[in-house]
């Protein structure tokens, strides 16, 4: 009898991890910024601190290249990063920082799109 529990205990454990498994894959995927984790998203816009701090600051190529490709596959994924608490921690203004695709001169932006509570220009 106490064999029995014990292969019901551990087949149902095998079965909890698989579905916990499957359901964190699937939030992980789920996200703004697709299967790239928000803070390598964030990680590789870190060219465009100063510009997203200081709407005086010039905006580097690289910045520019890297917002214009976020824009192209995850244009969502731009805003999430903006918006993410990961952001508020690098000093970030999210009012500044939307506005670095207009100052990029990005052609395909996503103008008047909402972006919290900020639309891009």
């Amino acid at each position: 009898m106490m064999i029995s529990n014990m292969k019901t205990y551990i087949v149902a454990l095998f079965l909890l991890l698989l579905v916990t498994k499957a359901f964190i894959t699937e939030v992980d995927a789920a996200g703004e910024c697709g299967k790239t984790p928000i803070r390598s998203a964030a990680a590789s816009l870190s060219p465009c601190l100063a510009a997203a701090r200081n709407g005086r600051a010039a905006v580097p190529p690289v910045c520019c290249s890297k917002v214009g490709a976020l824009i192209k596959t995850a244009p969502k994924c731009l805003c999430a990063v903006l918006l993410s608490p990961l952001a508020k921690q690098a000093g970030i203004n999210p009012a500044i920082a939307v506005t670095i695709p207009k100052r990029c001169n990005i052609k395909k932006r996503p103008v008047g799109k909402k972006c919290g509570r900020y639309t891009l220009p």
